[in-house]
Parts: C-alpha cells; sequence; structure tokens
C-alpha cells in the first residue's frame, strides 16, 4: 500500500456575497486559458470529516428512503470515506485572473474547505448521455440545475 501527499491549492470561501474558488497565489498562473469553459469539476477536501472515525465508515444505514437498508460508502455521497475527497461541477459566474478567484454558482463544501484540485469540465470526458441509476433513485434531478430546485429534506433520512 502506498501513502500519498496531497497539498492544498486553495480554498472554498462561502460568504454573502457568493461562493468562490480561491486559488492560492503561487497557483494562479495555472488559471489560464480557463476562460471559456463554463463548468469546472472542483476537488477539494471533506476537512471537516477528517479523522479515523469517519475515515473507518465503509457502510452505512439507509441515507436515502427507498435505498437498500445497508449501503456501501462508495454507493454514496457521504463525507465519511477512506480518503475525505470530494468532486463537485460548479458552473463559473466570473473569473479574477489577478486574484485568482472563481465565483461560481454552488459547491457544497463549507467555507475554508482546503481545495486540491481544479479541471474544466469538459462533455467529451465528463458527461454520460444515459447513465443508470438504483430505482430507487430515478426520481431525482437529472442535472446539477434541477438539484437545485429539488427538495432534498424529502430524500435523506438524517
Amino acid at each position: 500500500m502506498s501513502n500519498f501527499s496531497v497539498q492544498s491549492i486553495g480554498k472554498v470561501c462561502n460568504n454573502e456575497n457568493g461562493t468562490f474558488i480561491e486559488v492560492d497565489k503561487e497557483y494562479i498562473p495555472a488559471l489560464q486559458a480557463l476562460e471559456g469553459y463554463s463548468h469546472i469539476n472542483v476537488l477539494w477536501w471533506f476537512s471537516d470529516c477528517d479523522n479515523i472515525g469517519s475515515r473507518s465508515v465503509l457502510q452505512t444505514e439507509q441515507p436515502y428512503k427507498g435505498a437498500p437498508e445497508v449501503m456501501g460508502t462508495f454507493a454514496t455521497r457521504s463525507p465519511e470515506r477512506p480518503n475525505p475527497i470530494a468532486l463537485t461541477a460548479a458552473r463559473i459566474i466570473r473569473i479574477d485572473f489577478e486574484k485568482g478567484i472563481i465565483q461560481v454558482a454552488f459547491i457544497d463544501a463549507n467555507d475554508n474547505t482546503p481545495l486540491l484540485d481544479i479541471k474544466p469540465y469538459t462533455p467529451s470526458f465528463d458527461r454520460v448521455d444515459t447513465p443508470g441509476v438504483p430505482a430507487w433513485c430515478s426520481h431525482w434531478p437529472k442535472s446539477t440545475e434541477e438539484s437545485g430546485y429539488f427538495n432534498w429534506e424529502e430524500v435523506f433520512n438524517f
């Protein structure tokens, strides 16, 4: 088994002014040519769940209504996982290339969450035309845009 070294390249900022990806100064050159993309894939660290207990969770009891009684962590979007890495596709609102700030429409990360990487969303690599999902979640929204209007409280058991 190998260990890896990962370092933060910035942080997520959620405040009254909106949601922002702030890239550390030394990584600002990596933003070059990002303009023109409508979305980015943001990899971030579930820092609030980076502990032995959360990293040990491999199964959970029915986190979603109608789901199997027990689900493996890899079948969920839970922050409790062996490596607390998260992925969010985020719509870009604007980019400040001088300050290294990307304003995004939404990201499901807390304020000051460590940023691991940014990749441009490209349909040829990231989009699946007809994804398959289990029947118990087939009524969930079909896009991130629709998710913003969906009542998720009716889905979760927590």
